[in-house]
């Protein structure tokens, strides 16, 4: 995947960043994925793609073997959905919020009521909020509501974006109970990614180490995060793999080798 960029303001030529390069892996239905990685790796980036916000120049991502360029983006929205580092609330309330999507299925107002009062229930907010302004809302109550808008039309495949990354240790805790919960209730895929490698040992099963758009290591959480078999994601686990850096680690190992 490349992103066209400016080499310096004014100017005319554009310059190209590959920022996702041979990226490949498979989710298991029902599976809890970690996607784990330095900063500006291309964590977010990979999501975006995975949820047709943005294309890719090769390669394919498939959903039971269907190509994402053989379905409508809104289809595979509805199918993959995605929630955001930091929550953002439309204007309304927490029932407007989380009865939107449902709008755009053609559902009845009696059965959208139902379906906003089911996801707040599985979330772990009470019915007392559905009337609440979304936006007077703390952060971790926004997140919440958030992954029950996300939710709300029963995706096959859930995307994370660090959805911790901007709440206090409390809340934290209570957004990590809440995903344990939801992969138990909706069996539902889930690509979490996050650059806290204690919450990747928590939620996941297994985990993909991405460093500077490219996929180094994936496997059993346990086996990458414990004793990694590359030396790029040993870097990484040990917090010595600074953005930026793979090519010249990778000129280290192979210098260390001949």
């Amino acid at each position: 995947m490349y992103l066209s960029r400016r080499e310096r303001p004014g100017q005319d030529d554009l310059r190209y960043l590959k920022v996702l390069d041979d990226v490949s892996f498979s989710v298991g239905a029902g599976e809890v994925f970690g996607v784990v990685g330095p900063s500006g790796s291309g964590k977010t980036s990979l999501l975006r793609v995975l949820s047709s916000l943005e294309a890719s120049d090769e390669g394919d991502v498939l959903l039971e073997g269907v190509s994402i360029g053989d379905v409508e983006p809104e289809e595979w929205r509805r199918r993959v959905s995605m929630v955001f580092q930091t929550p953002v609330m439309f204007p309304g309330s927490v029932h407007d919020n989380i009865e939107y999507p449902l709008e755009l299925d053609g559902l009845s107002p009696v059965a959208r009521d139902r379906r906003v009062a089911d996801c707040l229930a599985l979330v772990g907010l009470s019915a007392s909020f559905s009337g609440r302004e979304a936006r007077e809302l703390s952060q971790g109550e926004r997140q919440r509501v958030a992954i029950a808008r996300a939710i709300a039309r029963a995706p096959d495949v859930l995307l994370m974006d660090e959805p911790t990354s901007a709440l206090d240790p409390t809340s934290s805790r209570r957004i990590l109970e809440l995903v344990r919960t939801l992969h138990g209730e909706m069996e539902i895929a889930i690509v979490f990614v996050t650059h806290v490698l204690e919450q990747a040992r928590e939620l996941c099963g297994r985990v993909l180490v991405l460093a500077d758009g490219r996929a180094v290591e994936v496997g059993a959480v346990e086996q990458v995060l414990e004793a990694p078999s590359s030396e790029i994601a040993r870097m990484f686990v040990e917090g010595r793999l600074e953005p930026g850096s793979v090519g010249d680690a990778e000129a280290n190992v192979d210098g260390g080798a001949r």
